[in-house]
């Protein structure tokens, strides 16, 4: 048959879309999507890759699950809050909540009076309730915009003070002075990279200074000859104090005695706290601001304020976060190692059993995200040959595991226990005769 006879028999594209399943499609999915995929198969056949009879089998089977490009992954990288995947995966009772906001909803609408209301207030209790010792609370998009609004609130124009130890950059190349310098406040950088004082900072005051500004190095560690500057004493100096906590502990945890928190960053003097929503907190990505009720009014009321704002899809996640159960990164973090043990011999052994050279074996976790660092958590994972790391990412099923010593390891730390079957299930696909 000649290519001209094969493009003739290739099926017209109102005839594919017209098959039932590809019809049902486009109402889920949206036409465009639809066509451009039946579009990419019948370019396939004209190129002889598959046969013009296959043309609306291929359709179908390519069609995705959602309109987004993005693919649930499982994040067996022992990273519990890994940025690149998402940070916090959300709890249940959190998509629960997202699901029954999806629509129109009264986000900023009082039902019993029928007049507008305080924008997200659910959720501004549940987290003033969360941190009792906060006298306000506000919530933006993420970390950094309330980092940028405190210092367009409080420092535009003045001087911020900040130690040298603590000019944080973060992941992508962003930089914490670089974003503060932004807003048209100058930084006055104190002290040295290693150790700075209580007197470093009081030498740098002067009537143009704004805050202090305390800064969590939430993603290195210094040891050796060091020295900083603690919150309580640095309350002392009679200028507000910020304090850029980061991963969003709102409590201390026994598992993490040196993550900073924001309810003893308040009682040590510190006059605003700032956090992120989607780290150890546990729910979606967000920026928590907690402290004196003046200064939370004057930053709820800065123009900027509008522009940072969250949607009611993250209020309302948030709000299930901090009323409902433990999230998942705090069950994950706090999972006993027998349980992963017994959970990776499982999966180990499945494997085992279809051939595949799987073991299960001890290894360590991290928190991530840039909280505890330096922190390693008792783990355990399938070890599997370190060519099974691209086949499974790139898998029907996204499993993302890390590779150590030639080595592809399924931590399962950073797993949820319902993803260990969908696991052995891309193990089983990798396998001769795999279904």
């Amino acid at each position: 048959m000649t290519i001209d006879e094969t493009r003739r028999d290739i099926p017209r594209t109102d005839a594919v879309l017209a098959d039932p399943r590809l019809a049902k499609a486009q109402a889920q999915l949206g036409r465009r999507l639809v066509h451009d995929i039946v579009s990419d198969v019948q370019s396939r056949a004209r190129a002889g890759e598959i046969a013009p009879s296959s043309v609306i089998e291929a359709a179908v089977a390519a069609l995705p699950t959602t309109a987004t490009s993005m693919r649930r992954v499982v994040n067996a990288t022992g990273v519990l809050v890994h940025t690149n995947l998402g940070r916090a995966p959300l709890s249940a009772a959190a998509r629960t909540a997202i699901a029954a906001a999806d629509g129109t909803t009264d986000v900023e609408f009082d039902l019993s009076t029928g007049e507008r209301d305080r924008r997200g207030r659910g959720t501004l209790a549940a987290l003033a309730a969360a941190v009792p010792d906060a006298e306000d609370v506000h919530v933006v998009n993420n970390n950094a915009a309330a980092l940028l609004l405190c210092a367009l609130t409080l420092a535009a124009g003045k001087e911020i003070l900040i130690s040298r130890g603590e000019l944080v950059e973060i992941g992508d190349g962003f930089r914490i002075p670089e974003l503060l310098a932004s807003t048209g406040a100058q930084l006055r950088e104190v002290g040295t990279t290693n150790r700075t004082t209580l007197a470093d900072y009081a030498a740098a005051i002067s009537d143009r200074s704004g805050f202090v500004l305390k800064v969590h190095p939430s993603n290195f560690v210094v040891r050796g000859f060091t020295s900083q500057v603690a919150i309580r004493d640095l309350a002392q100096l009679g200028i507000p104090v910020v304090a850029d906590i980061g991963s969003g502990l709102l409590h201390p945890h026994p598992l993490l005695p040196d993550e900073p928190d924001a309810t003893t960053a308040l009682r040590d003097g510190a006059r605003l706290v700032t956090a992120s929503g989607d780290k150890l907190l546990g729910g979606p990505q967000a920026g928590l601001l907690l402290g004196n009720r003046d200064l939370i009014q004057r930053l709820r009321r800065h123009p900027a304020a509008r522009a940072l704002r969250v949607d009611k899809l993250t209020l309302a996640a948030l709000e299930a976060t901090l009323r409902g159960p433990k999230p998942p990164v705090v069950v994950a973090l706090e999972r006993d190692v027998s349980e992963l043990r017994e959970r990776a011999s499982r999966i180990a052994d499945i494997a085992a059993r279809r051939g595949i050279d799987a073991t299960a074996v001890p290894c360590q976790a991290t928190v991530g995200g840039g909280g505890a660092p330096g922190v390693q958590l008792p783990s355990a994972a399938v070890s599997l040959p370190e060519e099974f790391a691209a086949a499974l990412r790139t898998g029907p099923t996204a499993v993302v595991g890390r590779v150590e010593k030639g080595r592809c390891l399924l931590d399962l730390r950073s797993v949820l226990p319902d993803d260990d079957d969908a696991i052995a299930a891309a193990l089983a696909k990798l396998t001769p005769g795999g279904d």
